[in-house]
């Protein structure tokens, strides 16, 4: 009887089964973009972790001395952020981190200008031809699926073969680019480069843009050709009725919906590019174009431990910034 009485006041046995049904409400009355997040929680949390502890490692180092011996020294606290940042560091580097002053050989020789004028400029180019290549592939005409072969191969060839390739075309003597001594090409009377561009840092660097640009710009095209195929095509056949012209279809529908796959191919293609480093030591060496990956490798290798994880965490930093800044930016273009 006492069993009977607590069931039909709500005794005891229901308190599991409320507590079920409250939450099964409480889920009922989610938006769809809270239960989306809901159903990702897990996969948040482990990709947190697994993105986050090794963040949080490589903090920890950084607080810690160089060791003449290898392995780590004594707790230095911010004290190797304090020397990275200020130059006190670059005598011990393989490259200085900042530039020492304005001049050209000053600010290519530094591995946080070379990484911000390799990731703008090849970026930017990238995006500009990336976004012209989608515009064609978005056209219906023969021989369309070739065309996207063609365009996906030089983003196939490994990162190894890609330096390799580049470094022959600008070998002296042997490269299609460069001519042997006494005898320039067309390329090197017209252009920028020197007898030996794979010494110079500024030249170096030139071709390194020029690589990565060869390389990527099929990944940027894809990314955007998927954004163009999500547009209803509908609107295109509102704008023609309506008497649009072309550039005014791509100003009022093409570009706006596009905008944000843009933004995340840019995204994704700024991340890559301010962690660059195999084609740098395929085709010229650290040693000759720095970047901060570069310097963070050499670094450790050369046992500077506490100061490797310094830069590593500064660049992390650099990164989540940028990453921040698109963020913000491919918010406002989906809030507006």
């Amino acid at each position: 009887m006492a069993t009977e009485q607590s069931q039909r006041t709500g005794g005891g046995p229901r308190t599991g089964g409320g507590t079920l049904s409250g939450v099964t409400r409480w889920m009922e009355n989610l938006s769809e973009t809270g239960f989306a997040y809901l159903l990702l929680t897990p996969a948040l949390l482990l990709l947190g972790t697994i993105a986050l502890w090794p963040l949080l490692s490589t903090f920890r180092l950084s607080l810690f001395a160089d060791s003449l011996t290898g392995g780590l020294g004594n707790f230095a606290g911010i004290q190797n952020y304090v020397a990275v940042l200020t130059g006190q560091r670059n005598a011990l580097l393989p490259a200085p981190f900042l530039p020492s002053s304005l001049t050209v050989d000053a600010l290519f020789g530094s591995a946080l200008t070379v990484t911000l004028i390799f990731t703008v400029v090849s970026v930017f180019f990238e995006t500009i031809i990336g976004f012209g290549q989608a515009l064609v592939l978005n056209q219906d005409f023969r021989g369309r699926r070739w065309v996207r072969v063609a365009i996906i191969i030089p983003w196939a060839v490994p990162i190894v073969i890609q330096g390799m390739l580049f470094y022959l075309l600008f070998q002296p003597g042997i490269g299609l680019f460069i001519g042997r001594e006494g005898n320039p090409t067309i390329l090197q009377t017209l252009g920028p480069f020197s007898a030996t561009p794979l010494a110079n840092t500024v030249d170096a660097t030139l071709i390194i843009i020029v690589a990565d640009i060869w390389k990527t710009t099929a990944f940027m095209a894809l990314l955007i050709l998927a954004g163009l195929q999500s547009i209803d095509r509908t609107l295109y056949d509102v704008a023609r009725v309506a008497g649009a012209s072309k550039w005014q279809t791509f100003k009022r529908i093409t570009f706006p919906l596009v905008l944000p796959s843009v933004l995340v191919a840019m995204l994704f293609r700024t991340i890559q590019a301010m962690r660059i480093y195999g084609v740098i030591e395929t085709v010229a060496g650290c040693t000759t174009v720095p970047s901060l990956s570069c310097l963070v490798i050499s670094s450790f290798n050369n046992t500077l431990v506490g100061t490797s994880a310094t830069i590593a965490f500064i660049t992390a930093g650099i990164i989540a910034l940028v990453v921040s800044v698109y963020i913000f930016k491919y918010a406002r273009e989906e809030m507006g």
